[in-house]
């Protein structure tokens, strides 16, 4: 299972829509766009999850820096949430 971090998608991209622009190279297994909590508005980025490595990688590489809906977008493997920088508090 690889899954894929979806950035800088136009905020009217729906998971439909991210499905669909994936599902051309194999088979996706869940697409989801990430919503705010507090305006229920996309915030710009997604992630797929296919099945087939050989797949995700033909999407990884055919999608990266395309374009969609205005917007180019930035695909690639998405890092397991251990390697990301710790959030900072707001107050």
């Amino acid at each position: 299972m690889v899954n894929i971090y979806v950035g800088n998608l136009s905020y009217e991209t729906s998971e439909n829509d991210l499905r669909t622009m994936f599902e051309e190279y194999g088979t996706v297994d869940r697409a989801s766009v990430v919503m705010d909590r507090m305006s229920n508005r996309s915030k710009g980025f997604g992630f797929v999850e296919m099945p087939n490595d050989s797949e995700a990688r033909a999407a990884i590489g055919a999608l990266n820096e395309s374009e969609t809906q205005g917007r180019k977008m930035t695909v690639n493997e998405a890092k397991p949430k251990g390697e990301r920088p710790a959030r900072r508090e707001r107050y």
